[in-house]
């Protein structure tokens, strides 16, 4: 992953604070210095965290685990929803349903209600209802749609969340850290380090640095599946070539058998050779001896010819 560097943070306007008289003293390690009644956050700090947590992401993501974005502010949602979609990671850019961690179970039947509409609406019953009817359907569906289409590919629990604005959404980051669920976050100077696991200070509100923060993240779980894959099909590879291996000693042991056994047939059938001409041999001899007469036969045959 390309490392984050100060001049796009500058940029992008990632180390201006909030007001001095609205700032979080637990923000202190992170804040470099007040300027014109606003604190300057540490871009340094900043690429440090950035860094660590895009690691963190990456073996997460390796593991083949998923991981929830939340950002519900108008300046981040249209940006998270662009920005993770390709890596197909669930998000919450809509209002954050409560209960969603810790009552996970209800919003897995409010997306199954979801599923049992569609089909539903594709198929030959629904012509049957009548207008109204096919209109609260519809309706209802795009509702659901609207709140829960984001997550409808999460069967469980995330492995961890990644939050914009962790004030806005206290509610996400409470229900996280009830569930000892990993929590990333972008905290401004206004926001409490501490609630988190993974804090990157900057700031919270410019689009801009809302995108290349979360770009940055969302590159370190591409790597992470990217890699996942590349172990995957290497795996699946050697398993093909054990198995080859395996066929190829067992067709070499088949012929090895066959070749001792015809090995083991060979002096057999010399022997019954042997055994053979030895036998045709004794019947040769015999036919070839002269027949000896008796001397009572030769008296029977003196006395016809008398």
């Amino acid at each position: 992953m390309a490392r984050t560097t100060f001049d796009e943070l500058l940029d992008a306007g990632a180390h201006f604070g909030h007001l001095k008289r609205k700032w979080n003293p637990n923000m202190a390690p992170y804040i470099f210095m007040e300027r014109n009644g606003i604190h300057i956050i540490d871009l340094y700090k900043t690429i440090a965290k950035i860094d660590e947590a895009a690691a963190a992401m990456k073996q997460i993501a390796k593991s083949g685990k998923k991981i929830l974005f939340v950002a519900t502010k108008k300046q981040a949602k249209d940006i998270v929803a662009e920005t993770v979609k390709p890596v197909n990671m669930p998000y919450v850019v809509e209002r954050w349903p409560g209960g969603m961690l810790t009552n996970f179970a209800t919003i897995r039947k409010a997306v199954r209600k979801m599923t049992n509409i569609d089909k539903l609406m594709n198929s030959d019953t629904f012509q049957n209802f009548s207008k109204k009817e096919r209109l609260h359907i519809s309706r209802e569906r795009a509702k659901l749609e609207k709140q829960l289409g984001s997550i409808a590919d999460l069967n469980r629990l995330p492995s961890a969340i990644f939050v914009v604005d962790i004030n806005k959404e206290r509610i996400a980051v409470a229900e996280a850290n009830k569930l000892n669920i990993p929590t990333f976050a972008l905290v401004d100077t206004n926001s409490d380090p501490q609630k988190v696991d993974f804090p990157i200070p900057a700031n919270d509100d410019a689009s801009k640095s809302i995108s290349l923060v979360v770009g940055k993240m969302v590159e370190a779980i591409q790597e992470g599946v990217t890699e996942r894959k590349l172990e995957k099909d290497k795996r699946a590879h050697e398993e093909e070539q054990e198995e080859e291996e395996k066929a190829k000693a067992s067709s070499k042991s088949v012929e090895e058998y066959e070749e001792d056994e015809e090995g083991e047939a060979k002096p057999a059938a010399k022997k019954g050779s042997r055994k053979d001409k030895e036998s045709e041999e004794e019947g040769e001899s015999r036919r070839r001896r002269p027949r000896r007469t008796t001397a009572k036969s030769a008296g029977t045959s003196r006395r016809t010819k008398k």
